[in-house]
């Protein structure tokens, strides 16, 4: 049976395969569009199964809010030749309607609900992943419930996406803060809402960093009064190259390394430590200060420096972020 052009149409549109594809399983069918169906969707399946171990580095990031309930969902692929596609950037926002309209928690019940074409949103993104040859994933999916949701996709790029509520209607302030959360990257609201895990851990880092900067600063200070420049032998590699320059002599380099290795091990031994733990204090403060979303630094202020939660309150008194949501397809 010849296979006529609107046949072809006909199960692109169906399955959104390619002409080719769509021709050749037409031929394979005798022309039964039925056939022709299954035999795109079987195709489908097992390309997709042999692209399973793919990395998915590019997609597209949508973000909606309908009804006090808001979602942010991300569809991965290989390639941004197929993240950019109208078809692509479609069955996300597709598969994001639904979320949005079922009210769904989870990526879990994301998969499971149903397309306009009766199958599931699993079933529809592998189908698409054997249509365009690519590894594709549902990933990152965030959702926030209640009132003053606001939401934003950076530049229209369709790669991060963000939401932020806030306890008062505030279009302004919602857009901004949350432009804020993208620019930002805050891993957390507020001190209180980072883990104590986190907190024991940044405080354990900043012990560390604190006592390696002393004892570095107390070697330096012994290698000047012994009239060498710290720069010139503050690593191995250094101090071979200062060498060759005729920037540093031999006997000096040993001189060096004898100095680092004896006042190292007194410097470490004489640390003070209420004074270790107060520096580190200081640097778990500036840890909160750029990682809390309500204590950052404004960057839509004006150019005046005032953080976060003191420029909403600013904008109308006892006004808060109640919560965020932040996800891009980069690893940030």
């Amino acid at each position: 049976m010849a296979v006529t052009i609107e046949d072809i149409k006909k199960l692109r549109t169906m399955t959104g395969a390619g002409m080719k594809d769509c021709k050749k399983a037409l031929a394979e069918a005798n022309g039964d569009i039925d056939k022709a169906v299954e035999l795109v969707r079987e195709r489908g399946l097992a390309i997709a199964a042999k692209r399973s171990d793919r990395e998915t580095s590019n997609g597209c990031v949508l973000v909606k809010e309908e009804n006090g309930f808001a979602a942010i969902i991300g569809l991965k692929c290989e390639t941004d030749f197929v993240a950019n596609g109208e078809d692509y950037i479609a069955l996300t926002q597709e598969i994001l309607d639904a979320a949005v309209a079922a009210k769904a928690k989870t990526l879990d019940e994301v998969k499971e609900l149903s397309m306009s074409d009766g199958i599931t949103v699993a079933e529809a993104v592998t189908r698409r992943s054997g249509v365009v040859g690519e590894k594709m994933e549902l990933d990152g999916y965030h959702v926030l419930e209640g009132d003053n949701i606001y939401t934003y996709d950076h530049m229209g790029k369709h790669t991060l996406c963000t939401l932020v509520q806030l306890t008062a209607a505030n279009e302004d302030a919602g857009h901004k803060v949350a432009m804020q959360v993208a620019a930002m990257k805050p891993i957390a609201l507020d001190e209180a809402s980072v883990s104590q895990e986190m907190k024991d851990e940044e405080y354990k880092v900043a012990v560390s960093k604190t006592k390696e900067e002393q004892v570095e600063r107390q070697v330096n200070v012994a290698l000047k009064k012994a009239g060498i420049n710290a720069n010139l032998v503050d690593s191995e590699d250094h101090i071979a190259s200062n060498i060759t320059k005729g920037w540093l002599t031999q006997e000096d380099a040993d001189k060096a390394k004898q100095i680092r290795e004896t006042v190292s091990v007194e410097a470490a031994a004489n640390l003070k430590e209420a004074m270790i733990q107060n520096i580190a204090k200081g640097r778990l403060s500036k840890f909160f200060k750029e990682n809390c979303l309500v204590d950052q630094e404004f960057q839509f202020a004006d150019g005046d420096k005032i953080s976060v939660g003191d420029w909403l309150n600013q904008q109308e008194k006892g006004m808060k972020v109640v919560a965020f949501k932040r996800f891009g397809l980069s690893a940030d």
